[in-house]
C-alpha cells in the first residue's frame, strides 16, 4: 500500500510541476506561439490517431457469424450431448444389471 501512495504522490508532484512549466511557457515565454502550435498539433494528432486506429480495426475485423448459424451450431452440439448422455446411461444401466 505504501508503494501506491508513493506513486500517487510522485504523479501529483510531477503533474503540478508540468502545469506550472506549461503555464510559464505559454504566458511568460517568447516561445508561447510555438508551444501553442505544438499543443494543438499533439491534441489533434492524438484524437485523429485514435479515430484512425478505430477505423483500421473496423475495416480489418471479419464480420461476426449470423445468429442463425450460431443457433444451429448450438442445437447440433446439444443433440450430440443428449445422444452421448443417452448412450452412457444405457451402458450404465446395462452394466448394473449384469453385476
Amino acid at each position: 500500500m505504501s508503494r501506491d501512495r508513493l506513486v500517487g504522490g510522485l504523479l501529483l508532484v510531477v503533474s503540478i510541476a508540468i502545469i506550472v512549466v506549461y503555464g510559464w511557457l505559454v504566458f511568460a515565454s517568447d516561445y508561447y506561439l510555438l508551444i501553442l502550435k505544438l499543443t494543438g498539433f499533439i491534441a489533434v494528432a492524438g484524437v485523429f490517431g485514435i479515430l484512425a486506429w478505430i477505423g483500421y480495426t473496423l475495416a480489418t475485423t471479419p464480420p461476426p457469424k449470423p445468429i442463425e448459424e450460431i443457433e444451429k451450431e448450438i442445437e447440433e452440439e446439444l443433440k450430440k450431448l443428449e445422444s452421448e448422455t443417452k448412450e452412457s446411461q444405457q451402458i450404465g444401466t446395462g452394466e448394473s444389471k449384469t453385476s
